[in-house]
């Protein structure tokens, strides 16, 4: 696929040719410190992304708040979808997530997370994310699965 040529202004296009909506710096990801690694795929089939652990990231007895593992599965899942999905006049939408923390994660760590689809049907994608730390513990996995429905005009 053809680059597309880069927008008006000084924002570089998203990778794939799409412009997002919302700029990625504005964005809900980018307030929580989401870092998305490579521009998509790669070469594994797997997308990947990285939080460092923040104090506004923690809750309850100072450790990882459990929206954010939840947050990065659902946008990794959803992004990866809509990655493949947008081409063919698909629009990619969050219809489950299944999100369960199993080691308590502090302030100072790096949450390394890792999204693989597991199922590309027609009408929805089911996704398997794992976190795990600098050590390689996992932390949290993820089943999300993505509605893929035609795109309103």
């Amino acid at each position: 696929m053809a680059a597309a040529p880069d927008p008006p202004g000084d924002r570089p296009r998203e990778p794939y040719g799409f412009e997002p909506l919302v700029p990625f710096e504005r964005s809900f990801d980018a307030l929580y410190g989401l870092e998305l690694l490579g521009h998509g795929f790669g070469e594994d089939g797997v997308l990947r992304g990285r939080v460092r652990v923040r104090p506004e990231l923690l809750g309850a007895e100072h450790r990882l708040h459990g929206g954010v593992p939840a947050a990065i599965a659902e946008t990794l899942a959803s992004r990866g979808t809509a990655l493949m999905t947008m081409p063919h006049g698909l629009v990619a939408s969050g219809l489950s997530n299944d999100t369960t923390v199993i080691v308590a994660v502090g302030e100072g760590a790096t949450l390394h997370a890792e999204a693989t689809a597991l199922s590309r049907g027609d009408d929805f994608w089911v996704w398997s994310v794992q976190l795990r730390d600098d050590a390689g513990t996992l932390c949290a996995f993820s089943r999300v699965t993505i509605a893929v429905r035609p795109a309103r005009r």
